[in-house]
């Protein structure tokens, strides 16, 4: 098959290096131009940018020149790494000249006809595209990948929801360092101490808000938010890659400890049969040993895109608790925005 032709928007940070990265071998995909900032444009990539990642430049990409992150770039979609200071405006210039936006940027998440999705969640929410399209003018439109955090936890409270609707959720996070972009988290700040409160409390609500949103229904032209309280505590601590959460839940039905990990061992997912390249399997690992997940052991397992469990125990505020791991940067970040190009692709949004 002749592969798409992808435009990577903030190519030269962390998460627009992490779609090239992974865009490599790509068997639907391939990067045809590069773009970022003023500063950046106009240079060769390799020299523009200081790439951080253990492989090297894939060569093609090193040698192209960096365009300004405007209308008129050579290919069939964008992935968007931009930081959310510029990326609202430049999003919306680029869905308004016909393409379809694929970003990872918090700017446009919660916007009323902007489908926040998890393809293994809520692939149904891409219907909101119609709605959007209107509002733009435009054949173009934008969907959004959530906080990284948030993807982790969604996969767990996703599947009890499923069986037992869930009642209320409590969530604490330790965050890596590489949630933080580069260069992150002086070291000074970091080193012998835990920050709490990333953002200044943002992230605490970007975790409620946005899940709320992927576990809701897109019905009669809107987004309903599901029926769960939800409340999130973030801190920063000084791991590199992945994000470990600790999570608490009120069930609405009664159930077994043994029913609860059978809710997420046996989760399934709407695009289970849709072979798209980067969806692992299982997208969800449970596991026994009380001292899992650990980020170093398991942020990698199913090439950084599945979720991993640790054992459910009960709570004795709320009915169970438990551990939840994720790979922020590939699962949280570049391979999620990929991900939902590929569903995209698959259900003829693009392409």
């Amino acid at each position: 098959m002749k592969k798409l032709r992808v435009g990577i928007l903030g190519a030269t940070g962390t998460v627009g290096q992490g779609m090239i990265q992974l865009l490599e071998r790509h068997p639907w995909f391939e990067v045809s131009t590069v773009a970022a900032s003023d500063n950046s444009a106009g240079k060769n990539y390799a020299q523009a940018t200081r790439w951080g990642l253990e492989t090297p430049i894939p060569e093609p990409v090193a040698r192209m020149t960096v365009q300004p992150c405007q209308p008129g770039l050579d290919c069939d979609f964008v992935l968007s790494g931009l930081p959310s200071s510029v990326a609202e405006e430049t999003e919306l210039q680029m869905a308004k000249a016909g393409l379809a936006v694929v970003t990872n940027a918090g700017s446009h998440r919660m916007k009323a006809d902007v489908p926040l999705v998890i393809p293994e969640i809520n692939p149904d929410h891409l219907d909101a595209l119609d709605l959007q399209k209107k509002r733009i003018g435009s054949r173009g439109f934008i969907v959004t990948n959530p906080n990284c955090s948030a993807i982790g936890l969604v996969f767990p409270i996703a599947a009890l929801d499923r069986k037992f609707k869930l009642e209320a959720v409590h969530v604490v996070t330790m965050q890596a360092l590489s949630g933080a972009g580069y260069p992150g988290v002086a070291s000074l700040d970091i080193i012998d101490n835990v920050l709490p409160a990333i953002d200044m409390g943002g992230e605490d609500r970007k975790i409620e808000t946005e899940s709320l949103k992927i576990l809701g229904r897109w019905r009669d032209n809107q987004f309903v938010n599901a029926p769960i309280r939800m409340s999130a505590m973030t801190h920063r601590v000084n791991v590199r890659d992945g994000h470990l959460e600790a999570v608490s839940v009120k069930l609405g039905t009664k159930a077994s400890r043994e029913q609860v990990e059978a809710a997420i061992r046996d989760f399934t997912s709407p695009i289970d049969e849709l072979a798209l390249p980067s969806a692992p399997k299982p997208v969800m690992i449970l596991e026994s040993h009380v001292q899992r997940p650990q980020p170093r052991l398991d942020r990698d397992r199913g090439q950084g895109m599945a979720i991993v469990v640790g054992p459910v125990s009960a709570c004795g505020v709320l009915d169970y608790k438990f551990r939840v791991l994720s790979h922020n940067t590939i699962r949280g970040a570049a391979g999620a925005a990929i991900l939902n190009a590929e569903l995209m692709y698959r259900k003829s949004l693009i392409g």
